[in-house]
């Protein structure tokens, strides 16, 4: 198998990222396996998200922002009664509160408020560039960091389960749109507060999770004789 020819002509490879790994890291595995130096994630994945990443080679590098433009479908779990810096696991848990009432109908009512087309202010320790540099690094140095509300639509928002103090939920949404915010907003409009702990990208456009493989799986195809 020639692979670098293969892959120069262009593929586009379902990854299923592995929890820690940066969209980066996998992206520099991959390079490294088929050697070519043209290859490109269409959607950033946290590390500590897991779940279908879509990696583009050679040609069809062409095609990344096509693909990143398409709705995402996402599970994941929020935990209640404390807010986090990041949002998520990133960094420690704070500002505990009660969340004794939050009751199965609150949880309901809740998520229709976040139904539709809704401004949706992005994380500060995200990746998003300001002057430049993206606003993380900013962030992590203390500094105060304004980002503007962008409007995002939440398509599908359903509970799936609940095991208090975690709400495990699937979402289906528009491109830009920040789980993680999503999980703070929530337990805002709760009133206890809330924070992303876990999630998984199981959808973009009509690419499934279900048809990815692992990165061992793709290294053991490559070195196939």
């Amino acid at each position: 198998m020639n692979t670098e020819n293969t892959f120069e002509e262009g593929k586009v490879l379902l990854i299923n990222k592995p929890l820690h790994w940066t969209s980066f890291d996998a992206v520099r595995k991959i390079r490294n396996l088929i050697r070519i130096k043209k290859v490109g994630h269409a959607g950033t994945l946290d590390p500590l998200a897991t779940g279908l990443l879509i990696i583009c080679t050679g040609k069809f590098t062409k095609k990344i922002n096509e693909y990143q433009a398409q709705e995402k479908e996402y599970t994941a779990s929020f935990t209640l009664g404390a807010v986090t810096p990041t949002y998520d696991l990133e960094s420690e848990p704070q500002d505990l509160k009660n969340f004794d009432f939050v009751t199965k109908e609150l949880l309901n009512e809740t998520v229709v408020k976040f139904l539709g087309e809704i401004d949706q202010v992005p994380p500060i320790h995200s990746a998003i560039k300001q002057h430049g540099k993206p606003v993380y690094l900013a962030a992590r140095k203390g500094h105060d960091v304004k980002l503007e509300p962008r409007k995002i639509t939440i398509k599908e928002f359903e509970i799936t389960k609940i095991e208090l103090p975690n709400v495990f939920i699937k979402v289906v949404c528009t491109t830009g749109t920040y789980i993680r915010s999503l999980a703070n907003d929530f337990g805002e409009a709760l009133g206890c507060g809330a924070y992303l702990s876990s999630l998984c990208r199981t959808r973009i456009g009509e690419f499934t999770l279900e048809n990815s493989m692992t990165i061992s799986e793709l290294e053991q195809q490559i070195i196939k004789p």
